[in-house]
């Protein structure tokens, strides 16, 4: 099973176009140990032929010119991409489904009733596609394994995510399960799973059994303290009111991830002030040394 990583970075990419925060002044002006990143997304394949585009982030356009493998080349307008998989309805992930709207036949969409529900009212994407291109639903439920056609060698099953739904979302205040989920990823030839969880506020006992049966880990890497946006005065919400575990400090993913040393863990969905965002600071060094990577756009996982 591949993993492309499409891209790495939270809501805004990195540099945010309106930061001047450390990190994005470092990157923006080209400093070492600093590198451009755009917003979360994956694709993955059981075969390297057919991808499953995994959340259709604003940077999509650019990702996919970056990743030759999913420009397919079979007919005048077409691509490798089978399906698009959403795991929320997040404005930085399903933005670049309007950017995909000259695709010559109907998207295929799987997502939740939940997240269906939100993007069809609230941020109406669906209803806007049905003047171009159109969409299909598959509904992806909270119980048991699907595939998608067009893409073969893998398997994809929904964990309900402790999270919240978009600022946008009626339901911002009242999460269910749907609204948030992370996907484990099977290969249907070895077994072999991945785990895909960019947005993370705890750990139940679902996520404890997906993470243990996992052999590879993306997991949650917005912000590396809770206060970290408070403190820079870029916000009033700490991590966790927005829905996301911090690395560090007691329940944060770096203490929780300890307990899984023998897995290969990766942090994605990394916000532009999160210091691991330097590769020569004190951060990425304490991550170095737990054993826990940092993703990049354009980082290519097997497993």
């Amino acid at each position: 099973m591949k993993i492309q990583v499409l891209g790495s970075a939270a809501g805004g990419g990195f540099p945010q176009w309106n930061c001047n925060c450390r990190n994005c002044a470092g990157a923006r002006t080209g400093a070492a140990g600093f590198r451009a990143r755009t917003q979360s997304s994956i694709a993955v394949s059981g075969d390297g032929t057919g991808y499953a585009l995994i959340n259709a982030s604003p940077d999509v356009r650019a990702q996919l010119l970056a990743t030759p493998a999913l420009q397919s080349a079979r007919s005048l307008r077409d691509s490798a991409i089978g399906g698009i998989v959403l795991i929320d309805a997040q404005i930085d992930h399903v933005t670049g489904l309007l950017l995909l709207r000259e695709s010559s036949a109907p998207l295929q969409l799987y997502c939740t009733a939940r997240v269906y529900q939100d993007l069809c009212s609230h941020f109406p994407v669906i209803p806007m596609l049905e003047y171009y291109c159109g969409v299909v639903w598959h509904e992806v439920r909270l119980d048991g394994w699907f595939g998608i056609a067009g893409v073969a060698g893998v398997e994809f099953r929904a964990v309900p995510l402790h999270s919240k739904p978009p600022p946008y979302s009626p339901h911002r205040r009242h999460p269910q399960p749907g609204d948030n989920i992370g996907l484990l990823l099977r290969d249907s030839t070895s077994g072999r799973r991945a785990f895909y969880a960019p947005g993370l506020a705890g750990i139940d006992s679902a996520v404890a059994a997906a993470i243990d049966s996992a052999e590879v880990l993306l997991i949650d890497g917005t912000c590396w303290t809770d206060d970290e946006l408070r403190r820079l005065g870029a916000s009033k919400q700490t991590a966790r009111d927005m829905g996301h575990l911090p690395q560090s400090g007691p329940g944060g993913t770096n203490e929780l991830l300890a307990a899984y040393p023998g897995k290969r863990r990766v942090l994605i969905h990394i916000n532009n002030t999160n210091p691991i965002l330097d590769d020569n600071g004190a951060e990425r060094r304490e991550l170095s040394r737990l054993g826990t990577d940092v993703a990049f756009d354009g980082q290519l996982i097997e497993v």
